[in-house]
């Protein structure tokens, strides 16, 4: 009988904690009114005993898979760090535009808090105050939970899906973290001070924004109902110094020869598409295709958020805008379509695309296609035949009542190169396909192989999508070879070479 009692008692005790940590009846709302909210309205939560602690340590299982020891806040630190995150701030924007590093702000913050510690008469042991002060300056001016993950230069890609699930893409691979968020409330607070200062709205008008932060990395982020584990936040990283050629060169994505080959293509002004899937590395090469362009061109960009970091000095870089909140939907909007349009009446030499998704890769057609030679965009795809045919659906829905055999003709004409891009199943991302694009034959476009990427012992037609191979050159020389003899380029059989193999990766 005793035992059943203290086993009932531990069960309302863990249940009173749990309601002092998620109420919020008890846990009162921050008073944003005026120019000081520092009062000492702060309940602590009910003490429990150190068995009823959550284990830290303990690894979750999901269908035979150990998932990480997951960092969880104890119940009376999440409880407080829910309640005080508001009452720090003068005003709900304060520290927007702070960051984790200003050591004055982050003293103001922490004698803040201490001084509504003392009014509140709140007695935490050194840790918890540690645990407490480190947690609300990240939520405060960072990032919440995962600022140790966007600090990390290592990490190049963070995925949030709900409280407890928490991916990082760290040198290729993606893996589950350990850090969580306490609840969808603390993942919601974070995600507003990350679209406030970038001039956003997320809420259920509008559920999803898709932004660039200062960095230069790209978030988007779709919150409930549509996203139905919770709020979801993913965060593409960027180095702060742009990657060049001799950087992919020693990474193993193509061989020096393929470089000199690749740099050849754009001085002689050829129109280039970087075909690949999602996180392939396709903006990482066009940025490095984009350094070969010579300094006396005049250059426009076009993304949807800026990525491209080109060192030129004549460079025009534009990016689409969202409608202005509270309008009809459309006003102050300006899409990659408008801004392709547009650029051509800026005299540009190149034309650079981020990526076409949608109907301006007919415009980015017509652009190629009237003097604006040497163009270059990216394109979701798996294959240099499949770039084609999405190309082809991407057209039709610029509108315009076009028979296939016309967009197919605006395509073969247009595209010179494309050259796919992928991730392998080791992590690594290579050029694994350059093709040449040769004309029409009847109705079908011509396509020729000049380079593919190939495992030993493959048996296979296409690239491998394994690690370890060579890209292998097919000995087929290009249509185009007269074009790059008159920029200069006299490519030798050492490149084109049948069978020709070049370094491993």
């Amino acid at each position: 009988m005793s035992s059943f009692l203290q086993r009932r008692m531990s069960e309302q005790n863990q249940k009173a904690v749990e309601e002092v940590a998620e109420s919020p009846s008890r846990l009162k709302p921050p008073t944003r009114k005026g120019t000081s909210t520092l009062k000492a309205d702060v309940r602590l939560p009910e003490p429990i005993r150190p068995e009823e602690t959550p284990a830290e340590t303990r690894p979750e299982v999901v269908e035979d898979h150990p998932l990480p020891p997951k960092q969880r806040s104890t119940p009376k630190v999440a409880a407080l760090r829910k309640q005080l995150r508001g009452k720090l701030l003068a005003t709900p924007d304060e520290a927007d535009l702070w960051q984790r590093g200003d050591r004055e702000k982050e003293a103001l913050l922490v004698g803040r808090l201490k001084t509504v510690l003392q009014k509140a008469n709140l007695q935490l042991s050194a840790p918890e105050f540690e645990e407490l002060k480190e947690g609300l300056l990240n939520d405060l001016m960072g990032f919440g939970p995962i600022e140790p993950l966007v600090q990390n230069k290592t990490i190049s890609e963070i995925m949030v899906t709900g409280p407890d699930m928490i991916f990082a893409e760290q040198k290729g691979k993606l893996r589950e973290s350990e850090i969580v968020f306490d609840d969808e409330d603390h993942i919601q607070w974070t995600a507003q001070r990350i679209v406030r200062p970038l001039q956003r709205v997320l809420n259920r008008s509008n559920p999803m924004v898709d932004a660039r932060l200062p960095d230069g990395s790209r978030v988007h982020i779709v919150m409930p109902p549509s996203a139905l584990k919770g709020t979801t936040i993913t965060i593409r990283k960027f180095p702060a110094k742009p990657l060049t050629v001799d950087d992919l060169i020693r990474f193993g994505s193509f061989p020096p020869e393929v470089a000199e080959f690749l740099k050849a293509c754009i001085v002689s002004r050829l129109n280039v598409v970087v075909s690949g899937g999602t996180g392939s590395g396709k903006t990482t090469l066009l940025n490095v295709l984009s350094s070969f362009i010579p300094e006396d061109e005049r250059i426009v960009t076009i993304e949807d958020a800026a990525e491209l970091q080109l060192t030129q000095r004549h460079v025009v870089s534009l990016e689409t805008a969202p409608p202005i909140p509270g309008g009809d939907g459309m006003e102050g909007r300006l899409t990659i379509r408008d801004l392709v349009k547009g650029s051509l009446r800026m005299r540009p030499d190149r034309i650079i695309v981020g990526e076409c998704r949608s109907g301006e890769a007919l415009d980015m057609l017509q652009a190629m296609n009237t003097g604006h030679d040497g163009s270059l965009t990216t394109i979701h795809s798996n294959s240099p035949r499949d770039c084609l045919a999405r190309l082809e659906t991407l057209c039709l829905m610029a509108g315009m009542d076009m028979p296939i055999g016309v967009i197919r003709r605006q395509i073969a004409s247009a595209i010179d190169l494309i050259v796919q891009q992928s991730r392998l199943k080791d992590g690594s991302r290579k050029i694994v396909q350059i093709t040449e694009v040769q004309g029409m034959e009847g109705e079908n476009i011509t396509l020729q192989d000049i380079f593919v990427y190939r495992t030993p012992g493959q048996t296979g037609q296409g690239y491998s999508h394994a690690g370890g191979g060579t890209l292998e050159a097919t000995g087929f020389r290009p249509n185009f070879e007269d074009r790059l003899k008159e920029h200069g380029f006299k490519l030798g059989s050492s490149i084109f070479g049948g069978g020709g193999k070049f370094n491993k990766g």
